[in-house]
């Protein structure tokens, strides 16, 4: 039986069904480059029989520093996690270096590709004064979670996460992409389509749903106040 439209998320599984078909139609849901890797033409006029929603959205970077430096003033120097095998972990790298400056921090990165690499990475950090971390949540870090949260949480280190499991895990703070807000999203263009839309025809669409979530027991345990305006602004409070 031949499908009337197929979801796909991430790069891996739409690069293989691109491979595959030029006719059914693919809606994608986090990606990052959907013009680089050739799915599409424009990110306005896709083209073809692919379209979607990116997850990509450099500014995130800024947030995360700007957040880092509130819940952990005395904070100097950011170091920057991310993996060595998604494209869009070092764009945000990049981004956060430009950006440190004007926060007033000092940047460092560590890109990893294991857990060996991980846990390398956050002992050094550990020995750098008035340090925080930022991880960006690629498939290593994501798969490693658990370890990333146990050695912040050893070594006292403030740390900013990109998405809600972090913080589910233990993690102090985390924003990034509703990944429910993605998804949702994309059964709406599976509707548009079943309806008769083209898919060359369906821009791709940015994030526009962000959100905020933080452990205050973790901020407990690090003898970090939360600032009131964070809290306020918070989707979710994990206590």
């Amino acid at each position: 039986m031949t499908p009337d439209v197929i979801v796909a998320n991430s790069t891996p599984p739409v690069a293989a069904l691109a491979g595959r078909t030029k006719t059914i139609p693919i809606v994608f849901a986090n990606l990052f480059d959907p013009v680089g890797a050739g799915f599409v033409a424009s990110l306005a006029r896709p083209g073809g029989n692919i379209t979607g929603f990116s997850n990509f959205e450099p500014a995130m970077a800024g947030k995360w520093l700007e957040m880092l430096k509130e819940i952990a003033p005395n904070v100097t120097r950011a170091f920057v996690m991310f993996d060595s095998i998604t494209p869009s972990d070092a764009e945000f790298a990049k981004t956060a270096e430009k950006l440190a400056p004007s926060f007033g921090l000092q940047y460092a990165a560590a890109s990893v590709s294991n857990a060996g690499d991980i846990q390398h990475a956050i002992n050094g950090i550990a020995h750098e004064a008035n340090s925080g971390l930022i991880v960006v949540g690629g498939a290593v870090s994501s798969a490693n979670r658990e370890g990333i949260v146990g050695l912040a949480a050893e070594h006292r280190i403030p740390t900013i996460y990109s998405f809600r499991y972090y913080v589910v895990s233990g993690g102090l703070l985390s924003y990034g992409v509703d990944p429910r807000d993605v998804f949702g999203r994309t059964a709406t263009y599976v509707d548009r389509i079943l309806r008769g839309a083209k898919p060359a025809d369906l821009p791709v669409q940015a994030p526009t749903k962000f959100e905020l979530v933080i452990n205050l027991k973790t901020a407990k345990a690090l003898n970090l106040d939360i600032p009131l305006p964070l809290l306020a602004a918070a989707d979710e409070i994990i206590e």
